[in-house]
This record gives C-alpha cells, sequence and structure tokens, in this order.
C-alpha cells in the first residue's frame, strides 16, 4: 500500500489534483449543509453550467479561463438570488432556466469555434490532467478564503439557515449573507469544475449533507460529519480511479453515492 501510494504521488497531475481537490470538497461540504436546507441544493448545478458557458466563452476568445469564469459567475449567482427573491417564478425554475440556457450558449460557441473542443470537454465531464500549475495556486488560496469566511461567520450560517426571520430580527442583515453564500457557492463551483466537470461538481455540494443528515440530527454534527465525509469521499474516489483507470470526477460521485446509501441504510435499521 505504501508502494502504491508513493508511486501515485510521484505524477505531478496527482499531486495538484489532492492540493485542489481536498480544500475545493471541504468547501462544497461545508456550504452544502446550509443549501440543503434552504432546498437551495441545484443551485451548484445552475452555476456549474453558468461556468461552462464562460469557460467557452473565455477559451473562444483565448482568454483566461478563471479569471473570466468566476466574476460571471459570481454574477449569476447574484441575479439568480434576486429573481428568486422578488420573481413570482419558483427557484427550481429560475435555476433550470439559468442553467439549461447557459449550457445550450457553452455547447454553441463550441460548436462554432474550431480546435477547442477536447479543452472544454474536460471541464464538461472533469479531468485532473486540465490542471495547470497556477490553477492550483488560485485554487488553493480562494479555497483557504472561503474556510475561513465560513468559520467566521458560522454563527450567523446557522441562525439564517433555520429561521432567516428570526435572525433578521437579531440584526443579522441577511439579505447580505444571502449574497455572501451565493459568491462562495460560486467561487467553490467554479475551482471545482476543473477536476468534477460542470455536470458532476453538484454532488460534492448535496451528497456529503445528505449522507449526514442521515445519521445526525444536530446543525454542527452534520458540518462536521460533511466535511470529514467530503475529504474521505474525494481521496477515495481519486485512488480508486487511478487503480481502474476510470474517470476521476464520475468515480468520486460513486463513492458519494455509496456512502449516501450505506448511511441511509444504516439509519433505516437503526429506525427499526
Amino acid at each position: 500500500m505504501a508502494d502504491f501510494l508513493f508511486q501515485i504521488l510521484s505524477y505531478p497531475f496527482i499531486v495538484r489534483a489532492f492540493a485542489v481537490g481536498i480544500p475545493v470538497s471541504l468547501c462544497a461540504a461545508l456550504l452544502g449543509v446550509s443549501l440543503v436546507l434552504r432546498r437551495y441544493s441545484m443551485i451548484g448545478d445552475g452555476l456549474s453550467h453558468v461556468g461552462f458557458g464562460a469557460l467557452a466563452l473565455a477559451a473562444a476568445l483565448n482568454m483566461a479561463p478563471l479569471q473570466v469564469t468566476i466574476p460571471v459567475v459570481i454574477a449569476a449567482a447574484f441575479f439568480l438570488l434576486r429573481i428568486t427573491e422578488n420573481s413570482k417564478v419558483k427557484g427550481d425554475s429560475v435555476i433550470a432556466v439559468i442553467s439549461t440556457g447557459a449550457l445550450a450558449i457553452g455547447v454553441m460557441i463550441i460548436s462554432l469555434t474550431k480546435g477547442m473542443n477536447t479543452d472544454l470537454n474536460n471541464y464538461l465531464f472533469g479531468s485532473i490532467l486540465a490542471m495547470s500549475n497556477s490553477d492550483m495556486i488560485i485554487s488553493i488560496i480562494l479555497s483557504v478564503i472561503v474556510l475561513v469566511l465560513y468559520i467566521l461567520f458560522y454563527n450567523a450560517v446557522f441562525s439564517v439557515t433555520f429561521d432567516e426571520r428570526f435572525a433578521r430580527a437579531t440584526g443579522i442583515k441577511t439579505q447580505i449573507f444571502n449574497i455572501f453564500t451565493a459568491v462562495l457557492t460560486a467561487v467553490t463551483v467554479v475551482l471545482g469544475m476543473r477536476m468534477m466537470g460542470a455536470m458532476l461538481i453538484s454532488a460534492l455540494i448535496i451528497f456529503p449533507p445528505l449522507a449526514s443528515m442521515r445519521i445526525f440530527k444536530t446543525f454542527r454534527a452534520v458540518t462536521i460529519s460533511s466535511a470529514v465525509l467530503a475529504v474521505i469521499c474525494f481521496v477515495a474516489g481519486l485512488l480508486l480511479s487511478c487503480v481502474y483507470a476510470v474517470p476521476t470526477g464520475a468515480c468520486i460521485v460513486v463513492v458519494n453515492l455509496t456512502v449516501l446509501i450505506i448511511f441511509s441504510l444504516f439509519s433505516t435499521i437503526v429506525k427499526s
């Protein structure tokens, strides 16, 4: 086992995958707890599709992908939040419209631009080979910022998640907090798209909290469990993808799905 790990870590792209994937998985799981409880879990899917469209545009214009995609996805998060709060259209409908529209725009750009299909397919389905050293550095720095901000505002996260009206009454500016959450989610989604792909990145947000909620009942316990599960599932999925030569993003999702099924079965057995 030690020899296998040493051999795996001798490849630079594997080291970059671990360096980026672990903090991004951690950020996604922590934010996912609040998003799932507030029934905004599919926001990650919508933002990832927006990110794919932005990446397609950046590649067509020969511009830096992350520097273009991050502000575009953040703007989409603002737009999505405003429409959801002020429109008669339900939030899931708005997410569906934005996600499918952005994905269609990205596919159109790909079809009209020659010589860029392979690179953008990496964003669509994920590839650990697509990450460069500059991507790794940017991802690590932004992930640390997201984690620090989440820890600093943990009490506000707890209050707004369970009772937004009460949080507003206690002096918490809930609208600013919602924007803050949307921005952190947008950054996390963009950072994870390189490895997981636009089609699979939302799994990092949804699966760990759902699995944790099958066993634990308090917000803090679910948050800690989600963080631990996210890291374990990512590491296991990455190692299994190397052993069996299967796509990394898909393997990580399958591991998360397996854990969710196991936790659900365990919860059912305990209740019965």
